[in-house]
Parts: structure tokens; sequence; C-alpha cells
């Protein structure tokens, strides 16, 4: 039985009819305002096709959107699981997870609504885990433009930074995987207890990725498969917003509290406010200081969330 910390999950099912044959793969896709993108990446692409079952999970943002995903999802045969407000990332995938195994299924990609998968890609991931139960795999991800976007990431367990940047080894000791497109079997699934629900958002495939490896598991990336990844295409035209920079700072020590040893914990915190100054600055430059002093404050309230947190016993 998975088990995770958070509050219970009210949820709402609207669930399309059985199929005659026998699941063993799905697709999980959280939307929260994003059904635009699922029309256009998803519906208008093959991906869908490698997969027994498509499980939208709806987060709650008005009626208009969670009418137009149920729409499409009787029109293109996916199955929706709406959530009567925004439960998270990582609960929500989790809420998924769980309705596929009631369909039987046994192999999940995790994918962004913002991110386009070919069937050839998605059926290579469920080949490579229904072969291999203790892996977790991830495609090379790049921007629309072909640009990487992720082909590898790594945690410095002394300063609490992540990497991206070439060369990060997610098969290495310290490395993880993004939760943009990410496989994995129900087995190494039931061992790491999928998403952890005291994230909400970000650090959540940072802490999954550990967990992973801790029940045994390994993490691979496969540079010979390909996903394209419509950048912050959820958050079109908002840049970095003060959920993004709070949910990083805040999570950042969440990850630590609940992972690493004090000593560990206590030279992280040594860091909280040059690991704030990358976030609010990344991508941006030192001027959104002065255009966006709203994300100061939201690193301030995140960094203080975060130090106080303590898990619950």
């Amino acid at each position: 039985m998975v088990q995770r910390h958070g509050r219970p999950r009210a949820r709402r099912e609207v669930v399309t009819p059985q199929p005659d044959r026998a699941a063993s793969t799905a697709i999980i896709i959280v939307n929260y305002g994003s059904s635009a993108l699922l029309s256009s990446n998803l519906a208008s692409g093959d991906g869908s096709t490698a997969a027994d079952e498509i499980v939208i999970v709806d987060n709650f943002t008005s009626t208009a959107e969670a009418e137009t995903v149920a729409r499409l999802s009787a029109d293109n045969g996916w199955r929706v699981v709406s959530n009567d407000r925004n439960v998270g990332f990582g609960t929500a995938v989790n809420i998924g997870v769980e309705h596929a195994r009631s369909l039987g299924c046994t192999a999940f990609i995790i994918l962004n609504p913002d991110a386009i998968i070919t069937a050839a890609v998605a059926a290579e991931l469920f080949a490579i885990v229904l072969e291999h139960h203790d892996v977790l795999v991830a495609p090379r991800i790049v921007r629309t433009d072909g640009r990487p976007w992720f082909e590898g990431a790594t945690l410095d367990t002394t300063t609490g930074y992540t990497s991206t940047a070439p060369g990060s080894d997610s098969a290495s000791a310290d490395g993880w995987i993004t939760g943009a497109c990410v496989a994995i079997h129900e087995d190494l699934w039931s061992r790491s207890g999928g998403f952890d629900d005291d994230y909400f958002l970000y650090w959540e495939d940072v802490d999954l990725s550990w967990r992973c490896r801790t029940a045994g598991g390994s993490l691979s990336v496969r540079a010979d498969l390909e996903v394209v990844h419509d950048v912050g295409g959820t958050q079109a035209g908002q840049g970095k917003t003060p959920t993004y920079v709070y949910y990083n700072c805040r999570n950042r020590l969440l990850f630590a509290a609940k992972n690493l040893p004090a000593g560990t914990r206590r030279a992280w915190r040594a860091r909280d406010v040059g690991y704030a100054y990358r976030i609010i600055t990344r991508g941006a430059g030192r001027r959104v200081l002065l255009r966006k002093p709203q994300l100061i404050l939201a690193a301030v309230r995140g960094t203080w969330a975060g130090a106080r947190w303590r898990e619950s016993v």
C-alpha cells in the first residue's frame, strides 16, 4: 500500500467506458487550465496511441475549463479524474496513477501538457520499464527550437543547489530526473511511495528520484529518445511568479528536512539567501529585483516556511 503525507484528496470522477482489452500502460497528465495544450499537443499527435489508457487529472480552475477537458476526453477516449480544487502536481499524479492501477495498468508515463511525445518514444519508454521494473527513465527533452532543456540533472548535497547543465548525470549518486516526462513501473512506484503530497509544486521530482534510488532503483536518461517541451507553456507570458519562488525556496528545505542529516541541513540553511537570489533572477537578471519586489517577499516566506517545517511522526 502506497503511503504518503498530506491532507485527504477530495475529488469527483468522470470515467469513460471500460475497454474490452486488458490495459497495461497509461500516460498520466495533470491539467491546470491547460486544455488548449491538451488539444494541440496530445489530441493532435500520435503519442497517445502507444498507451492503453490516457488519464487526465484535472486540478480545478473553472467550470468552463472542466467542461472543455471533459469534452476533449470524451472525443479522444481519455479518462478524466476531476479534482474540486488544485491539489498540486505530485498529488494529482498520485491520483492519476491510482486510477490507472485500478484499470490494470502497471507501467506509467508522467507527461506535462506542454510536452509533445511521439508514439515511438512512448512505446520505447514503456518497453524499458516493462522489462526493467527498477528503473526510473526519462527521454532527452528539447525546446521547440531544438535546444536542450533536459539531458540529466544533479543535486549538490553540500549546498542544496540543483543543476541541469551539460554533463549533469542523472544516473550518478546525486542525480535526479524531471517530472516533465518520466516513465516508471508499478513495482518501483510502490516501493518508493510515489510523489510526496507535502511538496505541492517543485522539488517533488528530486524527492521521488532520491527515494527511487533508496528503494533499490536506478535512474536513466535515454539520449536517443527525444520529447519536445514548450517550456513554460502552462505559464505562458507570466515569467517567474511568486508561487514559483515560494515553493522552490520552501521545498528545497523541505527536501533537506526529509532526507538529510542535521549537519547537511545547517549547511544548506547557510546558503538560503544565495539560493533565493538564483531562483528570483533565473533567466531575468538582477533588474527583476526592482521590477518585481513581490518575488523577494515570496522567497522570504518560502524560506521561512521551509525552515519551520517538521515532518510529523
